[in-house]
């Protein structure tokens, strides 16, 4: 009899060792697939059981404790009452849109809402209070923020200049990179999407159909052509390759002048542009003069001087992903010549031609655009600083000097002026890309610019707008006309 008990007790434990063993599988080496089963729903449940953290912007007073004075918040959470506990909310939902994008229960997340969901949901490792904590617990952190390099009053200036037209505006601080400005219209209201149900679907529904695609980030996820705005890359080209010694020297561009290898006759929309300067062509913005001096550097060097400015970048991360500007990299002479004026296949995002503004306002040191300051715990504890970091040396400083002036001139003299401010130094160039069949297309208008006080050792800021324009007349200047008002109108609030 206690032969068979002891038989009895050992299939017992080996019974509860394998329990164990198995437990130990599930709990430890199949818990990161269990978590990721879509049919797992507490992992989804535990998501929405406490409030997200919040995206903060740079405004004037209603700070939060926990935060510095002028730092708002333009996100929040609701309580619902229902499983999915919390559902995020919006302030200012079509105005920060293209900076936060959405958090939907339904559909995920966007934007800073995707690029930094770890620590707004609390899963974040950096806010254990010590290392692995969370892994070992299971558990979650109170959601950190995210504290934006946006200036709440440029924002509103550049959302409201473009009145709800299809465009968008993208301003940077030229010596750090610090994104200033993001703003796409038509917009949308994220939290129109927050949570779950046939209201949240529908609205989905309606928005991905409208024709204004009012959830495309115009600013970093549309490329267009960049048009006669380009012609600052192509000058900075010029320069630094010596094809151009002297800016106010006429140079020897024939008139006409006749794509290389074909019979096409490029036109020009401005007089006086035979033989004309460099500066008197960006000035009054020539087009044979440009698309004859990128042919005179040569495709290498207008790659890779392109490159230098941010062309051709996959990796560009705000930290959301940002759409490639493209020039390409393989051409016929006829081809360069019409890239080196912002057209053929040469497309940008607003924010790579702000960038184009910046290097030349920062001296030619162009530093790399960021969305993000720093990010912090719940309390406002400090995780991570994101500090300036640079991007390239896109031109020789000597050239960024040179474009300066001729900046200078477009908004003194030339197609411009709609930019000018009293008082502030304010170089600017104006655009209008052509395209569709036979330039049958909605032209876009553009203006590139930067500003800096006369009082003050840098720029205070550097801006690039686009407007689908229907109105625009397919000449340079309507670059001026409808996109220059919105940059200066951000420029004024920058320097205030």
């Amino acid at each position: 009899m206690t032969r068979y008990i002891r038989r009895a007790a050992a299939f017992c434990l080996l019974l509860l060792l394998a329990l164990l063993v198995n437990a130990a599988r599930v709990q430890v080496l199949d818990a990161d697939e269990l978590d990721d089963n879509p049919a797992n729903r507490r992992t989804t449940i535990a998501r929405y059981d406490q409030p997200r953290g919040n995206i903060l912007v740079g405004g004037a007073g209603g700070a939060a404790p926990g935060e510095k004075s002028g730092e708002v918040p333009v996100t929040g959470s609701r309580d619902t009452g229902e499983q999915f506990a919390h559902e995020r909310t919006y302030r200012h939902g079509p105005l920060y849109a293209p900076v936060t994008g959405y958090a939907s229960q339904t559909y995920g997340t966007t934007l800073i809402e995707n690029a930094e969901d770890d620590l707004l949901s609390g899963t974040d490792p950096m806010l254990a209070p010590i290392p692995l904590w969370n892994d070992l617990t299971r558990g979650r952190e109170p959601g950190g923020n995210v504290v934006t390099t946006i200036d709440d009053a440029m924002q509103r200036a550049a959302y409201e200049g473009l009145s709800g037209r299809r465009g968008a505006v993208a301003a940077l601080d030229p010596s750090t990179g610090a994104i200033l400005a993001l703003v796409s219209t038509p917009s949308y209201d994220p939290e129109r999407l927050s949570g779950t149900g046939p209201a949240v679907t529908d609205a989905w529904a309606r928005l991905n159909a409208s024709a204004g695609k009012p959830m495309l980030n115009r600013a970093i996820r549309q490329t267009y052509p960049p048009g006669s705005t380009f012609k600052i890359v192509t000058a900075a080209a010029a320069l630094d390759a010596q094809v151009v010694t002297d800016p106010d020297e006429a140079t020897d561009t024939p008139s006409p002048y006749v794509l290389p290898g074909t019979t096409t006759t490029l036109p020009n929309e401005s007089r006086g542009c035979e033989k004309a300067s460099l500066a008197d062509a960006i000035r009054v913005s020539c087009n044979t003069v440009m698309a004859h001096l990128g042919v005179e550097v040569g495709l290498d060097g207008m790659v890779e001087a392109a490159g230098k400015f941010g062309f051709n970048d996959s990796g560009l991360r705000i930290p959301s992903r940002v759409a490639t500007s493209n020039f390409d990299q393989d051409m016929s002479d006829d081809q360069l010549a019409l890239s080196s004026i912002g057209q053929f296949d040469t497309t940008a995002t607003p924010l790579q031609m702000a960038m184009v503004a910046a290097a030349v306002a920062n001296g030619g040191e162009l530093r790399s655009p960021h969305l993000v300051d720093r990010t912090t715990t719940h309390d406002g504890d400090t995780v991570e600083q994101r500090g300036p970091r640079p991007y390239s040396q896109a031109m020789n400083p000597s050239t960024a000097v040179q474009l300066q002036r001729l900046m200078v001139d477009v908004v003194e003299d030339g197609t411009g002026t709609n930019a000018a401010i009293d008082g502030v130094t304010v170089g600017g160039k104006t655009g209008t890309a052509q395209h569709g069949i036979d330039n049958t297309g909605t032209p876009y208008a553009w203006f590139i610019s930067w500003a800096q006080d006369p009082d003050s050792g840098r720029p205070a800021v550097a801006v690039a707008v686009v407007v689908e324009d229907a109105s625009a007349d397919r000449a340079d200047i309507s670059g001026g006309g409808s996109a220059a008002p919105i940059a200066r109108a951000v420029m004024e609030e920058a320097l205030r």
